[in-house]
């Protein structure tokens, strides 16, 4: 089994695991296929997570993105922005 994709970028800043980084221990992509996103997301006026930011695709709930292989990321890394924590590695098979 490979290394789940790492989240390499995060600028979501009302999420409580972006400290400078993804710092949940693992995320879970899902949404539509018209939005995917990152349904670990959440607004709360603390601070969890990894004590750093190494946070990685534990799942992806998107088939018809290229980088899923049995529902595991297998991209590189991926970028969640916008205000909805959009997955902006998402492409389409």
């Amino acid at each position: 089994m490979s290394t789940p994709a790492p989240v390499t970028t995060c600028s979501v800043t009302s999420c409580a695991y972006n400290n400078g980084g993804c710092s949940a221990f693992a995320i879970t992509v899902a949404g539509s296929a018209a939005q995917p996103n990152c349904t670990t997301f959440v607004a709360l006026d603390a601070r969890g997570g990894l004590p750093s930011p190494n946070g990685r695709v534990g799942a992806c709930q998107r088939l018809e993105c290229a980088h899923n292989d049995d529902l595991m990321c297998t991209a590189e890394g991926i970028a969640v922005g916008g205000d909805t924590a959009s997955c902006m590695s998402f492409t389409v098979r």
